[in-house]
């Protein structure tokens, strides 16, 4: 049984030394912490609770010889650097509280998460009015009607004969009003704040203490902890920013891929498993040194998916979790799956994609996944047991479209390897994410209109096998809810490819029911059609036997 720990004795600090050590370098906001969000009144009513003598919570640091990413500017004031020769505190409870007392002593300038505005922490101001009842507020962000007698904090909290003087001359101050201004700065500046420091040196203790403390809000991600775990000054590794330049040289379509990924093949290359617990436990020396050839990976598989499976945009993947194996491939090999070990892999992608693969139990998945890759490496077969969640074209008929379902996503990606063209004029079809990630994107359409069939009392008008992908700007101002025997018929006379473009979209001009406005017809003839590309996938014809070969391939 582990001996408890002794508990840790709160100490107090003074404002103007909380500030001097943050000006120095030796208070830290570590990168972890949420982005301020505190409006300026809240900010102000911390202030007033002190200027009162209101106890206002205990802040909780790490003191440590270790360096982690964190915050370099709060607003616009530029923080420095903790010098060589000094331990730093990382402030684990109490980000929010400590950042308020900063700008506001500082007057700065802050553009609090969510906001587009400017909040500038120079407008509080401190009500010298002695008539003021005593459950008023006297630190105030707004200035009352009568404002003659309220100054601003940074006057007062800097109040010299110099500042009184000026104070007199401009508000017209009396010495009563400057002896009510000198009683609140010396307020604040004999304030007791609580501060409870913890100095064991591990990192992974100090993350424990702040994941505790922050059971109530949003608990840290494996990516968050891996950032300050991984975090090396000398090396210039932050891995934050490392995954930001990676989302930039993915630019747009797959930018918006979970970091989770990156980790994931790390941990695959590594430790051979993908949980939790391995990711966390990965010698950090490791991790930066395998990193580049990672990040290589990654935007391998992601240009494999571009181009072998035509698939444009990240929005489209049933699992980003996808691109973790394929990445695991390229890491390995350095280069595109090709013959029967393309097929191999392909099965693998859409046996995946239709079935539910990592709908659970992910971690346990991509350990398998790797197996497998490494048995197809060495020659082996690198056998799947993925069934797909349809068997066949009924299936697909009954399947409801929404873009959060993993097997609807398949279907995309199938249609979206067709490369379809807009039916009016024969054009590409441009997808990028901005569309494609809510169901009402005008994307997605509905090739017998839903309102027409559902005034017509048809059902299943929601059906996968019912969606194509055509301009926004089609589907929205000149298709509407007009039925296809209309406006296909009306396309024609701007489109002379019109059955190309159809094809497309695994559509026949003639024999699916278009004229008669037959959506039965219509269904049953391109859920075949869909199916047949289904179960060429699902079930390659391989040309041959695999045979063992060596690990260089």
């Amino acid at each position: 049984m582990t001996s408890p720990r002794p508990q840790p004795k709160p100490d107090s600090r003074k404002y103007r030394d909380l500030i001097t050590d943050i000006e120095k370098g030796v208070i830290k906001i570590p990168k972890f912490q949420r982005d301020f969000v505190w409006p300026i009144e809240k900010t102000a009513a911390l202030l007033d609770s002190i200027v009162k003598g209101y106890p206002i919570g205990t802040f909780i640091h790490w003191k440590t010889n270790q360096r982690m990413a964190d915050v370099k500017n709060v607003g616009d004031i530029p923080l420095p650097a903790t010098p060589d020769d000094r331990q730093v505190e990382y402030v684990l409870d109490g980000q929010q509280r400590m950042t308020s007392l900063f700008a506001a002593y500082r007057g700065a300038k802050i553009r609090r998460a969510g906001s587009r505005k400017l909040t500038d922490f120079a407008g509080i101001y401190v009500n010298l009015d002695p008539t003021l009842p005593d459950d008023a507020q006297i630190v105030v962000h707004e200035l009352p009607d009568n404002p003659h007698r309220c100054v601003s904090l940074k006057d007062v909290l800097s109040l010299n004969r110099e500042v009184e003087k000026r104070l007199v001359a401009t508000l017209g101050l009396t010495d009563d009003d400057l002896d009510v201004a000198d009683r609140f700065k010396q307020a604040f500046a004999t304030y007791d704040f609580s501060l409870v420091t913890l100095t064991r040196e591990d990192i992974d203790s100090a993350i424990e203490v702040f994941t505790r403390i922050n059971t109530g809000g949003s608990v840290l991600t494996v990516f968050e902890i891996m950032v300050a775990k991984t975090y090396d000054e000398e090396r210039r590794f932050d891995m934050q920013v490392e995954w930001s330049k990676l989302e930039d040289d993915l630019e747009v379509g797959y930018d918006g891929i979970s970091p989770s990924t990156i980790l994931q093949l790390l941990a695959l290359v590594l430790a051979g498993e993908a949980k939790r617990a391995t990711i966390l436990g990965l010698d950090k020396a490791s991790v930066i040194e395998t990193w580049p050839k990672a990040v290589s990976a990654i935007k391998s598989a992601v240009d494999h998916f571009r181009t072998a499976y035509r698939i444009p945009v990240s929005a489209l993947l049933p699992y980003d979790s996808l691109i973790v194996p394929f990445a695991y491939w390229f890491f390995v090999k350095r280069h595109e799956p090709a013959g029967d070990d393309h097929l191999r892999m392909r099965q693998f992608f859409w046996r995946s994609a239709l079935g539910y693969r990592y709908s659970a139990a992910t971690e346990s998945k991509l350990a398998a996944d790797k197996r497998a890759i490494d048995d197809i490496i060495a020659g082996g077969p690198g056998t799947w047991d993925i069934p797909v969640s349809v068997t066949g074209p009924e299936g697909l008929i009954r399947t409801n479209f929404a873009t959060g379902n993993w097997l609807c996503k398949g279907i995309l990606c199938l249609l979206a390897f067709e490369q379809p063209r807009n039916f009016h004029n024969d054009g590409t079809v441009l997808l990028d994410n901005s569309y494609l990630k809510i169901a009402s994107s005008k994307n997605f359409h509905h090739f017998f209109p839903k309102d027409h069939l559902r005034t017509n009392g048809v059902g299943d008008e929601n059906s996968v096998v019912n969606i194509t992908l055509i301009g926004a700007d089609l589907n929205k101002r000149q298709i509407n809810a007009r039925p296809p025997k209309v406006y296909i018929r009306k396309f024609e006379a701007s489109n002379k490819a019109m059955p190309s473009s159809l094809a497309t979209h695994l559509i026949d001009r003639q024999g699916m029911g278009i004229d008669e406005d037959d959506y039965a017809t219509f269904l049953r003839a391109r859920a075949a059609k869909l199916w047949a590309r289904i179960d060429e996938r699902i079930h390659p014809a391989l040309s041959s036997p695999a045979v063992p070969r060596t690990r260089a391939g």
